[in-house]
């Protein structure tokens, strides 16, 4: 068989009866399949065996040397079902001049550059991902100048599941479940740091208020 030059990446769907291939891009992956074609010697063969299980004798003996014929006939004609499935499908691919790769003519080809995208990206493809980027910058940017922590207090601990009952407590300072108290007590005091016992609701050190 003459040398055929295409895509490496390609899986071979043929059986018995008859031959296919599947040809995919280098770049994307997407799959193209060549036209099935039938092989009259695996038919042949397949139809000799049938007659030879029924009627045995003869019959079997013309089923095992049909099947020898096909065994000695599939290697050549495999390899031309190949070539004629490569020069079926092999229109639907450009070859990078760049990279070699094999692309997709309808996603995967730069026809203003004459190379695959991944060497030089469409024009149409790179201003959309840029104006989607800057889209998505400036939503952001928007969005941290609005405070969205008014009636947050940052150094309570938000417990979100209920220790008690391990009902989810939306952030509650109480359990919405069993009613548990969820707001950590304080150890020790925030304004003089003196030792407290949980539940004090004044310092004894200095006064200070208590939750």
């Amino acid at each position: 068989m003459a040398y055929i030059q295409f895509t490496r990446n390609y899986t071979d769907h043929s059986n018995d009866t008859g031959f296919q291939f599947e040809f995919f891009c280098d770049r994307c992956g997407n799959g193209f399949m060549s036209q099935f074609r039938p092989n009259k010697f695996g038919m042949i063969s397949e139809a000799s065996r049938g007659i030879g299980n029924i009627l045995g004798g003869v019959f079997g003996r013309a089923s095992s040397g049909s099947y020898e014929l096909a065994n000695l006939t599939r290697g050549k004609a495999h390899d031309d079902a190949f070539a004629q499935a490569v020069t079926e499908l092999k229109p639907l691919f450009m070859q990078c001049q760049r990279c070699g790769i094999w692309a997709c003519k309808d996603v995967c080809f730069n026809y203003d550059a004459g190379v695959c995208a991944n060497c030089a990206p469409k024009r149409e493809g790179e201003v959309a991902s840029a104006k989607a980027d800057a889209f998505n910058s400036q939503i952001r940017e928007k969005a941290m100048q609005i405070d969205f922590t008014g009636g947050v207090d940052l150094n309570q601990r938000q417990v979100v599941t209920c220790p008690r009952c391990n009902a989810s407590t939306g952030g509650a300072k109480f359990c919405p479940n069993c009613g548990l108290n969820l707001v950590p007590q304080p150890t020790s005091c925030p304004a003089c740091h003196a030792d407290i016992t949980p539940g004090t609701k004044f310092c004894g050190n200095c006064g200070n208020r208590m939750g």
